[in-house]
């Protein structure tokens, strides 16, 4: 890779305590960027910190704490990063999980949606005038060629009448392309560019935490024919800091080339439909400006096949 002056840049990446975060965290870091990486795990996460500085030489990582299921916690985490940093160069969305039994969150909603796509969404509209007040700056957002499967039932997007993990997941990457597609053209101008990637298959905690009798079966077969997390992770840092994709925006990449996505995927009225939607769950004005709380909590529940 050549040198992309990035030292002066400022790194958010969500879901990097392992896997393809991970990886692109220390990559990014080793080209001299200031990273801040965001786990759920206190101990794990502090971990990867000091892994990250010992193999990249540099200091400049540093975290933040977060579970993404949480819409408390995706608003905690955006005010304290707002308090504690003065620009946002380059927000990487990648946090995830696959969830072989439908779980809800502290909010009522179904985990996949919820982690997958509403996380994207709110933290990035939260940290939307940091962004804009960065410019030129870039939104990064993890998505997979999974999406090409999905079937969203858009009078049922919670799945609470039939239920697939392997079809929440399909969906939730569908709206991250969605998702990717509308904020390009509401940001058309801003100086603020957002693009997606498929990482392709990549061996990783996803494969493992699912279904744990069948994970025991095919892991070994995984680590045979996927990628590494460090190969996965090679799109996203070239779109988080290469100057070939500067001012490149609404884009689909795949081996750090751009590819057409799904013609589902590309449709407008579905992406603005699943704004609007995602407006209405996470409390957020039409002007993408927090709003306030809208939702009862209910009891945690029991974690199983978190990604991150």
């Amino acid at each position: 890779m050549s040198e992309n002056h990035v030292s002066d840049k400022l790194f958010l990446i969500t879901g990097a305590t392992s896997g393809i975060g991970k990886a692109a965290a220390l990559a990014i870091t080793a080209q001299g960027g200031r990273v801040v990486i965001v786990g759920r795990n206190p101990q794990k996460t502090a971990a990867t910190v000091a892994e990250i500085k010992q193999v990249s030489g540099s200091p400049a990582v540093e975290y933040l704490l977060a579970d993404l299921s949480s819409q408390a916690e995706i608003r905690r985490l955006a005010a304290e990063f707002q308090q504690r940093y003065d620009r946002l160069d380059v927000l990487v969305n990648n946090a995830g999980g696959v969830f072989m039994r439908r779980q809800q969150t502290v909010d009522g909603l179904e985990m996949t949606f919820a982690l997958n796509h509403l996380s994207y969404f709110l933290l990035t509209n939260l940290l939307l005038d940091m962004l804009k007040a960065s410019t030129p700056s870039r939104i990064v957002n993890v998505s997979s060629g999974a999406e090409s499967g999905a079937k969203p039932a858009w009078d049922d997007l919670q799945m609470t009448k039939k239920y697939s993990g392997f079809q929440a997941y399909a969906c939730s990457k569908r709206f991250n392309l969605h998702f990717t597609y509308e904020l390009a053209r509401r940001l058309d101008g801003s100086g603020v560019t957002v693009n997606a990637l498929h990482p392709g298959a990549v061996a990783t905690g996803l494969w493992s935490n699912p279904a744990r009798g069948l994970a025991r079966m095919v892991t070994p077969l995984t680590r045979l024919v996927m990628r590494s997390p460090e190969k996965g992770a090679e799109t996203a840092v070239y779109l988080a800091m290469w100057p070939e994709v500067e001012g490149v925006t609404g884009k689909y990449f795949v081996d750090m080339q751009p590819k057409h996505s799904s013609r589902a995927s590309q449709e407008p009225e579905a992406a603005q439909r699943l704004w609007q939607i995602s407006e209405d769950l996470t409390g957020l004005g039409l002007r993408g400006v927090a709003a306030g709380h809208r939702f009862d909590t209910l009891p945690d529940s029991q974690d199983n096949g978190r990604v991150h």
